[in-house]
């Protein structure tokens, strides 16, 4: 009876492990290929390329690399002598162009009211294409003079967004030219999460989940949301060679792997402990909101929860006829 006893036994337990280690395959499998989580994952950030609009040297500078700046914040200023003389010589012109207006004006209001025997009708058509060219003069020195203020407005370089002052290698006595960046400012109000999915694991959730991003470098987490997919990655067999055909790779490996489609995570709160920087390494979790589909791996799954139920009564059993067993040998003295 005790052979037989531990016969159920070691039968019970061998079939208790093939379970668990099943179970644990599908469980691996169902984590590692089909679950939406990726530990491919980046943090990335918009950056603000600062270029003056006018030319000259640097003779003010008012930021430190790694500073916060606001929208509209002063960075640095450029020498406004030569801006300060075109001002001038606008407003003069200005000045020059009106008075000039306004002599060519009386001038054909007096031609005007002459009859045709004091002036000839070709005589009050020059006076009144002088007076039209003066109003066009008059016109365009208000234009320069604007063009003018503008310019010395632009002598002061400010802030575009909100962010950081970063690798700042500018400095006073530096000479900027239009149109040339020379201040990066990460836009603090830019961040999100690219999370680089296996494309087998794309039908399991869609625009609008939960996410979640854990960093290596802090325990806490971050919370955002799934806010688009990214609908094309290039492709190499895509390449133009000569002749404009298409460049194919000879090349077919049978081993396929997935390809990996950028995920972009909106952020929607940061703890206070995460310092976010471009290019933080993450890995990021998405909760699916919609029932999953059911699969293949689905229905295995499900076929293995019947199956430790059914077990679970099996064993129950075995340990009671076990038990019994014992118990009629011991009352009647098996050995």
């Amino acid at each position: 009876m005790f052979n037989r006893a531990r016969r159920i036994i070691r039968f019970a337990l061998t079939l208790l492990l093939l379970v668990f280690a099943t179970f644990a395959v599908v469980g691996l499998w169902e984590h590692y290929m089909v679950a939406p989580w990726t530990r491919d994952g980046q943090v990335r950030v918009q950056v603000a390329d600062i270029a003056p609009q006018v030319p000259g040297q640097i003779v003010k500078l008012l930021v430190q690399d790694n500073q916060f700046v606001h929208k509209g914040d002063l960075l640095y200023v450029i020498d406004q002598g030569d801006y300060k003389v075109a001002l001038d010589l606008a407003k003069a012109d200005v000045a020059s162009k009106a008075a000039d207006l306004e002599v060519k004006k009386n001038e054909n209001e007096r031609r005007r009211k002459l009859t045709d025997l004091a002036a000839s009708v070709e005589e009050k058509q020059i006076y009144e294409g002088s007076y039209s060219v003066a109003q066009a003069a008059y016109q365009t020195a208000l234009a320069n003079l604007e063009q003018a203020q503008l310019n010395m407005q632009r002598t002061e370089v400010r802030s575009t967004v909100n962010g950081f002052v970063t690798n700042l290698l500018l400095r006073v006595g530096d000479y900027a030219n239009k149109g040339s960046p020379n201040i990066a400012i990460v836009d603090s109000d830019s961040y999100w999460v690219a999370g680089y999915f296996e494309e087998t694991k794309l039908g399991s959730f869609q625009v609008g989940d939960a996410a979640e991003v854990h960093f290596m470098g802090f325990e806490e987490k971050l919370t955002g949301h799934v806010e688009s997919i990214t609908r094309g990655i290039s492709a190499p067999n895509a390449t133009v060679s000569t002749q404009g055909l298409p460049s194919v790779e000879a090349v077919y490996t049978w081993v396929r792997l997935a390809q990996r489609i950028p995920i972009r995570i909106k952020i929607d709160s940061v703890p206070p402990t995460i310092t976010l920087a471009a290019g933080l390494t993450a890995t990021v979790i998405v909760t699916p909101s919609a029932a999953p589909t059911p699969t293949a791996l689905y229905e295995i799954r499900t076929l293995w929860s019947h199956i430790k139920e059914s077990l679970a009564r099996g064993w129950r059993h075995s340990e009671a006829c076990s038990s019994r067993v014992i118990n009629g040998c011991l009352q009647n003295g098996c050995s």
